[in-house]
């Protein structure tokens, strides 16, 4: 059913660079505002540069390291990682609760999809300020803004062939100067003992609210996972060690430069990551954080459109036009969804003015997604029947560890993390209205066995008082049963206006927990008259409908299932083939129904986000020319209650 796109994550040297260049933006980019915002705004002291360098050091390892480069790569979906490829795998055994997890885990990385852009490119830029004090950076940060959401309706493939060489010496910067630090202060990697990051938390005043500062260290971890389909499991786990190396030569860097300045008042705007480098290579810096900055802003936008895609294709939101525009497996654009982010980064931008503000608003939605994935891999580990002793000490671990810092961060609330929450709440209770909109519409939608009413279509296709339809009738079809049919086709084909054919298709459409893979199956109703055709494909498998159905035809042609020639003599003798006319239904609740006020409430919810999207036609890749859509009633709730009385 068609070439699948060419995977980037068989493990080489060139699989390494591209996973630099993909994935680790925005955890690479974190030392520009982490330190900062653990010392910024307090006196520089000896417990809190150790207790902060040692918290960092420690959430890399257990969280970054341990949780996502370890234990969530184990547990892929066919090679896709990501809060939906746990939510695929858990859905199997029928784990109903796992949708709310899922949802939350989407909302929250869409929520964080306003703020890291501005935050990313505000820190980097902001250094211009060292070099010269009055020049303005918010127009700066909204014109590079504004450039990269508009470049993303053209790909990125071209560009993203320098993203892994430009990461590559963005890494290598950051470690080398580091590392020329700590060689004059070698004393810090003592901080590395935990007994720091406890004291820190334990005895210095305010210490445990400084997690939602550390936090920061870590933000980018879920993408390591999110991505896995695209850079494959080995080169993400050599190219953390790599990234991981680099980072922590920076942080003991800056921790060295703060223990040198013990006894000062760190301002919150100024840049202990900045002051690494030495004044004449400031403008290179500068420059090249710029540049690292975009491309964390770029992996987070990416990240965004594949999980709505990937939402859309397991039904669990509206559909969305999307434009594929390379060959490059991932490359897709969502134009909605693009400029949905843009003018939310740009409100942020607005908001906040500056970086060390956004910190305030930053990390919290992110532990949210922490949490649900850490609901998500335990619940698998029950289900691979692991030790009771490890799911427990593993949901202890990371229960605690995000618990705490979900708690600290909760203080960012009224300091501007309002807003991500705000964000992350309308996205969630819009996908949860769409998910219940959904069942309880697939609820309420009967089946007849197709025994049932093959003999009325037989006498239907006889009688030629009915005007004929159209030669071939399709109608895309719910059928997970290929022995039943929608009653809701049935109403169509004889109830509502009656619809001869010479050939009637009932096609089902079925997107599968797998990402990829496309096959077909037909069962015969009525030989060379009624077909049965369920399509299967893959959450991550382009919409193309019309395309796949064209292909099984031919296939039946082949193999004389079907004659496809024209049934008008007029037509056939000069080799026109038959006509198809396809059918799509919309449900609507009927008027007479009596909904309860939730039933309602769901139903204009569903209504609402369903608007939001486009048709199902140019979803599925129908041509319209020969579509026609009709709406059918559906009940759902108890029919009204009205006492009529005749009156003579």
């Amino acid at each position: 059913m068609g070439a699948q796109p060419v995977k980037l994550n068989k493990f080489s040297t060139a699989g390494i660079l591209i996973t630099l260049g993909i994935i680790y933006g925005d955890i690479g980019t974190s030392p520009i505002y982490v330190m900062r915002a653990i010392v910024g705004g307090h006196t520089i002291s000896r417990e809190l540069v150790m207790g902060g360098m040692s918290c960092v050091f420690w959430t890399l390892l257990i969280i970054t390291t341990f949780k996502y480069v370890y234990m969530a790569l184990n547990n892929d979906n066919k090679g896709e990682g990501g809060i939906f490829a746990l939510y695929a795998l858990v859905k199997r055994y029928k784990i109903r609760w796992a949708i709310i997890p899922a949802l939350l885990g989407c909302s929250a990385l869409i929520a964080d999809g306003f703020i890291t852009p501005p935050i990313s490119i505000s820190s980097a830029i902001e250094g211009l300020t060292i070099l010269n004090p009055e020049i303005p950076t918010v127009p700066i940060v909204i014109v590079i803004l504004t450039a990269l959401f508009v470049f993303q309706q053209f790909g990125t493939q071209v560009v993203g062939s320098v993203f892994g060489p430009v990461m590559t010496i963005w890494f290598l910067m950051i470690g080398t100067f580091g590392a020329i630090e700590l060689f004059r202060h070698p004393e810090v990697l003592i901080a590395l003992n935990p007994a720091y990051a406890v004291n820190l938390l334990v005895n210095y005043p305010g210490g445990f609210w400084l997690l939602g500062a550390v936090f920061l260290c870590t933000t980018g971890a879920e993408a390591m996972y999110s991505d896995l389909g695209h850079c494959g499991k080995q080169n993400i786990r050599v190219g953390w060690v790599f990234v991981i190396s680099m980072l922590l030569l920076n942080y003991l860097g800056q921790s060295s430069y703060l223990l040198q300045r013990e006894g000062e008042y760190l301002d919150v705007d100024a840049s202990p990551f900045y002051a690494l480098m030495p004044e004449w290579f400031l403008p290179v810096g500068i420059v090249i954080a710029s540049f690292a900055t975009i491309i964390a802003s770029q992996a987070v936008i990416t990240g965004c459109f594949t999980l709505v895609n990937e939402a859309t294709k397991l039904k669990l939101w509206t559909n969305f036009k999307v434009v594929y525009p390379s060959l490059h497996k991932g490359q897709i654009y969502l134009p909605a969804i693009n400029w949905f982010l843009y003018f939310g980064c740009l409100l942020v931008i607005l908001l906040f003015r500056k970086s060390s503000n956004m910190e305030a608003a930053y990390g919290l939605t992110i532990t949210i997604d922490m949490l649900m994935t850490t609901l998500l891999l335990a619940t698998l580990l029950h289900l691979h029947r692991k030790k009771w002793l490890v799911i427990t000490g593993f949901l202890l671990l990371f229960l605690a560890l995000e618990g705490s810092f979900l708690a600290s961060n909760l203080l960012k609330l009224s300091h501007g993390g309002w807003f991500t929450v705000l964000v992350a709440s309308v996205i969630f209770t819009a996908t949860w209205l769409f998910y219940k909109g959904r069942v309880l519409r697939r609820k309420h939608t009967d089946f007849i066995e197709v025994g049932q009413f093959i003999p009325m279509l037989e006498a239907l296709m006889a009688d030629k008082t009915v005007p004929k339809e159209a030669t071939n009738l399709v109608f895309l079809a719910r059928v997970d049963d290929q022995n039943k049919i929608d009653a809701n086709i049935i109403y169509s084909i004889f109830r509502k206006r009656p619809k001869r054919a010479d050939v009637y298709w009932f096609v089902h459409v079925d997107i599968t927990n797998d990402p990829y893979g496309a096959s077909y199956h037909v069962k015969t109703l009525i030989p060379k008259k009624c077909f049965v055709v369920s399509l299967r494909f893959g959450f991550k498998v382009e919409h193309k409908v019309n395309f796949m159905f064209n292909q099984i035809v031919a296939d039946l042609m082949a193999n004389g299932e079907v004659n496809e020639e024209s049934r008008y003599p007029s037509l056939r003798q000069y080799g026109f083939p038959a006509d198809f006319k396809f059918i799509l239904l919309k449900s609507r609740v009927t008027t007479d129904d009596k909904l309860t006020p939730w039933e309602q409430f769901v139903i204009k919810g569903y209504r609402l986000v369903k608007s939001l999207g486009i048709s199902r036609a140019e979803d599925f890749g129908l041509e319209t020319s020969n579509l026609r859509m009709e709406t059918i009633p559906i009940s759902i709730g108890r029919s009204a209650d009205i006492q009529m009385e005749r009156l003579d």
